[in-house]
Order: C-alpha cells, then structure tokens, then sequence
C-alpha cells in the first residue's frame, strides 16, 4: 500500500518533525502506525515531505524522521468543474469523487433550476462540508494539492469565469441538440479548462444563452444522461485522460 497522507500546516524544513493535533491523534489512535512505517507529509497546495515513524507519543503525537521534501507543479491544463448544488448529501459524493479522480478547483453553482437553495447558515455550513470532503478525498486518494472550492457563484459570475477560461464547456444532456462530444473536442495544450455541470432540471435555456456569449461550447458526454452527482466526475476522466494527465 501507498504510504497514508497526514495535512500540515508547513511541509517540514528540517530532518525531524512532530505530528500533533487531529492529525497525529488519527495517526496514533486510529492508523495505529508504528516505527518504521512510512507516511506522506501535505500542505494541500504541491508540498510534500516523506517521512519515517520514530515513536509514538502519548495518544496524539508521532515523532517522525523526514527523509525527502518537495513540491509537485502545478498542472498545465488545469480543470475547474462548475456545480450546480445537487439535491441532501450527492453534492458531497460529487466532491468526493470529482477529487479522487484529479479536478483542480470546483465552484458551486446556484442555478435556476436547483431546488437546493444555499443561503444564511445553511449556505456556510453546506460550503463547509465540501471543503471538508475535498481535504479528506485529498489525504485518502493521497493527493498532496487538493482542489480549492470557491464561494457558491451566481449565473453571472459563473459566466464571468467562463470567459476567462482557454476552454468553457457546458455539458449537454439532450442527445438530440447539434453539439458536439467532450471527447472529441479540441482541448488546449496549456491554461484552463472550465466544465459547467447542470442540476438535475438541466441548464435553463437563458443560463445557456448566457453562457454562450461567455464563450462557452454545449458539449454531450455521451448517449446516456448523468446525474449531477456524477458528470463533473465522468467529465473529468475524459479530459485528465486526453491532456496526458493519465498517462
């Protein structure tokens, strides 16, 4: 097995490092690592240390000894996956494999046609869960830069995004409309790439509109309709393996 992946605030600089908090509590109380076992230091944003167990310490500290720094560049093509909010928990489940399979930033999307409404409180601590998913997908999919998840946007800022995007994409459900396929789309070599996931209602004829002008492309996946929950994901894999992200 690859060795686990713990966050810290600051890849470690110096030969030693102790893991407390939450954290070193998860790893002595509950990976229950021991000496000589491998571990995989993060920051989330392309640092990363490797690192041995020494000892544990106690119930929440792992003394450990750091073996190899580094950070991981960013990507060439990076992928932004815009989400409308999915309906109870399938928003988290779209985070959560959106992250396994390799998107760089996902942006909520308060569209027309969603029936979750994210406002007050509810808007926080509902944009709280997806941070949290994306950082715990991150560590357990061992990915040492998680995607970054924006504020929820409106249509129009939504749209904004995709103007400044290398590639906009809005994925079609209808197999009828005269769009073309992800697949086979031309993709840029470098820059970012921005995919606009509908909710379950679909895109509304003015968001596409808008979106349009914005210089985004209706593009389909493929015969059969996705949910929400599961396009940015499939969507994803389609690109991460044509920009040679995969290979």
């Amino acid at each position: 097995m690859t060795a686990p992946v713990f966050v810290v605030e600051e890849v470690p600089a110096g030969p030693r490092f102790v893991l407390d908090g939450p954290e070193g509590r998860h790893a002595v109380s509950v990976k229950r690592l021991n000496p000589g076992e491998a571990v995989v230091l993060t920051d989330g944003r392309g640092g990363w240390a490797e690192a041995v167990v020494e000892a544990a310490e106690g119930k929440d500290r792992l003394a450990l000894s750091v073996s190899a720094t580094g950070r991981e560049p960013e990507p060439e093509v990076r992928i932004t996956v815009v989400q409308a909010l999915p309906k109870g928990d399938r928003g988290e489940l779209a985070v959560e494999t959106m992250t396994e399979t390799g998107v760089d930033a996902i942006v909520p999307w308060q569209a027309s046609r969603c029936i979750t409404q994210w406002r007050g409180d509810r808007g926080a601590k509902s944009l709280a869960k997806w941070r949290n998913t994306a950082r715990e997908a991150g560590k357990q999919s061992r990915r040492v830069r998680f995607p970054e998840v924006a504020e929820a946007m409106t249509t129009k800022q939504v749209a904004a995004l995709l103007a400044d995007a290398d590639l906009a994409v809005v994925l079609h459900e209808d197999r009828n409309h005269p769009s073309g396929a992800l697949a086979t789309a031309e993709l840029p070599a470098a820059g970012s790439v921005v995919l606009v996931v509908g909710p379950e209602g679909g895109v509304s004829p003015e968001e596409l509109a808008l979106f349009g002008e914005a210089g985004a492309r209706p593009l389909r996946l493929g015969p059969s309709v996705l949910r929400t929950s599961t396009a940015g994901t499939a969507a994803a894999a389609v690109l991460l393996a044509r920009t040679g992200r995969w290979s």
